[in-house]
């Protein structure tokens, strides 16, 4: 992940991209993360829907490895995912009185040793959990709870693939960042359908297009590729099922910082523009967290709690960021912020002396790159998985139509209601990208 460029890797921690302090479920009740005392490690729960936020150890006979993962479930209980004699053991545990229940629910064990295999972030609902091993020429998707007996492969997908977002809201639909002939691009992978693969991202030819967040309400994605500036990977944001193009706000490039988004505000149908987006930027004074909408194309820089588990964080439903945060005082936090739209603090010296000024003048518009081709519904509320795509450059003629593109999606499930669908919006002409101009 250079100077007066954000800079990102490709999603997921395989990739070297900053991991997350601690994982948060979909609907932001509980979260699990592996705590450190007296000299070991063990997992930890915490409850984050009540009053005040508590957290429950869950220690086991010994003490845990460094590289366990840990993910909590809908229902309060943890998966826990532990590598024994080159086999990846997964467990569910819960607390029990004084002591820690555990519930064995099987293993996965991978052929190539150089098969490297991970969570993937919690998904909707809540009830299941998946895990993503990648292999020399192919990935693997695996059900590893939930399921009706252990540990279930559920897709191979030809291709190294990273990543990992959920599409929609009930856990069908997962995007993977798949490297194929020397280029990284998103696709989605439909699990109701056998892990039927479609492609998600191709804003140019010969660029680098990864999906690193998405919001099934609004249908916003956050975006990193080259494709705006050959060579240097920026953030951009689309929406899914839009024919709008692409953009790639200037006020998201930070010199000599990393920028991940790690949350989006849900509950904003329609109104993908308004949605507020949580960033975590690690400079080179540490990590703080910045807050940017696409309709205010300005970012608000704030400072991080003492403690936060950097890169852990839920939006509730009134819009308001909760940051958990832990220190030897006080051991499971969770600090409330709210944002209001319009709201700008730029970044100052220190990330711990933030004050607000008017916005910088570099805060313009972001230049539009590419579109999202309309896509038929599907459960949920979300449009299907369309193709991001952009002319050949250099662009074509102002009056040039922008064609439509089409993707296998999958079919609707008539017993499930659907929510209100976005309307498509009118496709604009593809112009040269000075003159291509969006609300």
């Amino acid at each position: 992940m250079t100077a007066c460029a954000i800079e990102l890797s490709a999603a997921g921690a395989d990739d070297g991209a900053p991991e997350a302090g601690c994982s948060i479920t979909a609907d932001g009740a509980y979260a699990a993360r592996l705590a450190w005392k007296d000299g070991s490690w063990f997992p930890e729960r915490w409850t984050l829907d009540g009053p005040e936020p508590y957290a429950v150890p869950l220690p086991g006979n010994q003490p845990e490895e460094p590289g366990t993962e840990v993910q909590p479930l809908g229902d309060g209980r943890v998966l826990i995912r532990r590598l024994v004699a080159g086999r990846h053991v997964f467990s569910l545990l819960y607390p029990t009185g004084p002591g820690t229940g555990e519930l064995p629910l099987g293993a996965v064990e991978c052929a190539d040793a150089s098969t490297r295999l991970r969570l993937l972030p919690p998904a909707p609902g809540g009830a299941y959990a998946y895990a993503l091993a990648v292999g020399p020429r192919s990935t693997a998707v695996w059900l590893v709870a939930g399921g009706a007996f252990g540990p279930e492969l559920l897709a191979e997908v030809p291709g190294r693939c990273s990543g990992g977002v959920w599409l929609d809201g009930t856990g069908r639909l997962l995007a993977l960042d798949r490297e194929a002939g020397g280029r990284t691009k998103a696709i989605v992978v439909d699990l109701g359908r056998g892990g039927e693969v479609s492609p998600l991202l191709q804003i140019a030819a010969d660029s680098d297009d990864r999906l690193l967040l998405a919001d099934p309400d609004s249908g916003l994605l956050l975006i990193a590729s080259d494709a705006p500036s050959p060579g240097q990977e920026r953030l951009g944001w689309g929406v899914l099922g839009s024919t709008l193009p692409v953009r790639f706000p200037e006020s998201l490039r930070m010199p000599d910082c990393v920028v991940r988004p790690f949350a989006i505000q849900p509950g904003q149908v329609l109104t993908p523009e308004r949605c507020a987006v949580a960033l975590r930027v690690d400079g080179p004074l540490g990590s703080w967290v910045a807050v940017w909408r696409p309709a205010e194309r300005q970012v608000c820089h704030l400072p991080a709690p003492v403690g936060w588990l950097a890169g852990a964080g839920h939006w509730s439903g009134d819009g308001v960021l909760l940051l958990p945060y832990a220190t030897e005082e006080v051991r499971c936090g969770l600090v409330r912020v709210a944002v209001p739209a319009g709201e700008v603090r730029p970044r100052a010296a220190s990330p711990r002396a933030l004050t607000a000024a008017a916005p910088d003048a570099a805060h313009a518009s972001g230049s539009p790159v590419g579109s999202v081709a309309p896509a038929s519904a599907v459960p949920g509320g979300l449009t299907a998985p369309g193709r991001l795509t952009v002319p050949d450059w250099p662009a074509a003629p102002a009056d040039a139509v922008a064609p439509e593109v089409s993707a296998a999606v999958p079919e609707t499930v008539e017993s499930e209601p659907l929510r209100p669908v976005a309307p498509r919006p009118v496709p604009l002409q593809q112009a040269p990208l000075g003159r291509l101009v969006t609300k």
